[in-house]
């Protein structure tokens, strides 16, 4: 089988497509075939051995997957069998590769209005974005939700869920084409953070009360703009920031309002399984349906890497590992 290793944290380049033996499902876990698997910023942080908690070298990346059950072991306690078709919300070994090993809670059925890259583009963006807005944010029905940098993988499933629960949405981005497909899943108002004044109106949409929640993608851009707006007793969940930032603690003091941190990997097993069940129940009601921003061969990981760092993009890029 084909797969990506990395035998040294660093630049793109250090993603090689290699030849592994074919693996064998242990009694408990389950064999995919993995036809698509995602690519995210976080990837990007491990491979380049720049994240608190990094694997041991050499590994495969890949923490998104969609693909086929080819074997489930005889005691693996899931309810999918050899032939469905899957979405992963994690491996054993990774998931840019023809083959992985999984867990039987890794694997959950996929429906067939979704294509093998959307599955590949649900765990770690949708699990992200319930986590913050829910589990970190609180969020409930009738609150507003202010989502910059909706236009990503994680903002537009945080669009997403906020809408079919009820929420106000409002979301930010950089072009005409991105603002559009905003409102073409769910927010209400589309903002363009391009602008120097883009937050102005959310005082008259607010009613001059501010967003109840504001999921941030670039804290050390956008922070100290997000305490100036917050609603009082609001809460600012920090998703993304590649810096430092300097802060008015008075802007926190005046609106008494909480600024929540999130790491993709200090969920609990309680939370890993409520967002899973969450997303699962979404992409079955048809309330929750991902975007492909940008599609390469296995064999690019390099490309997709860098590409999934670029401004602008539109939804989520992925691998195609058949």
């Amino acid at each position: 089988m084909k797969l990506i290793q990395v035998s040294a944290f660093g630049a793109p380049e250090v993603l090689q497509l290699s030849e592994g033996t074919d693996l064998v499902p242990e009694s408990d876990q389950v064999l995919v075939e993995v036809h698509a698997a995602g690519v995210n910023p976080v990837d990007t942080y491990i491979r380049s051995g720049n994240y608190g908690k990094l694997p041991n070298l050499p590994y495969t990346p890949g923490l998104d997957g969609a693909g086929v059950v080819r074997k489930v072991g005889t005691n693996a306690d899931t309810r999918v069998k050899a032939g469905d078709r899957v979405w992963l919300s994690g491996s054993i070994g990774g998931t840019y590769s023809e083959l992985a090993l999984c867990s039987a809670n890794h694997v959950h059925p996929l429906p067939s209005r979704l294509t093998f890259q959307q599955g590949a583009a649900l765990n770690i963006a949708y699990s992200t974005a319930y986590r913050a807005l829910f589990q970190r944010g609180g969020g409930k029905p009738g609150q507003s939700v202010l989502v910059h940098g909706a236009t990503g993988g994680v903002g537009l499933a945080t669009v997403q869920f906020a809408r079919a629960a009820g929420m106000r949405v409002f979301a930010t981005g950089g072009t005409d084409t991105g603002l559009a497909m905003l409102l073409q899943n769910g927010a209400h108002e589309a903002l363009d953070h391009s602008q120097s004044d883009s937050l102005d109106r959310l005082g008259e949409l607010t009613h001059g009360r501010g967003p109840d929640i504001i999921i941030e993608m670039l804290a050390d851009k956008n922070l100290g703009k997000d305490l100036g707006i917050v609603a009082r007793g609001g809460c600012i969940v920090i998703v993304g920031a590649r810096g430092s930032v300097e802060i008015n603690p008075r802007l926190a003091m005046q609106r008494e309002c909480d600024i929540r941190g999130l790491m993709t990997f200090n969920a609990t097993p309680a939370e890993i399984a409520e967002a899973n069940a969450a997303i699962q129940s979404g992409i079955e009601a048809g309330t929750l349906s991902p975007m492909i921003a940008a599609e390469f061969p296995l064999a690019e990981a390099a490309r997709a890497h860098v590409e999934v760092m670029a401004p602008g993009h539109r939804g989520k890029v992925v691998l195609n590992c058949r």
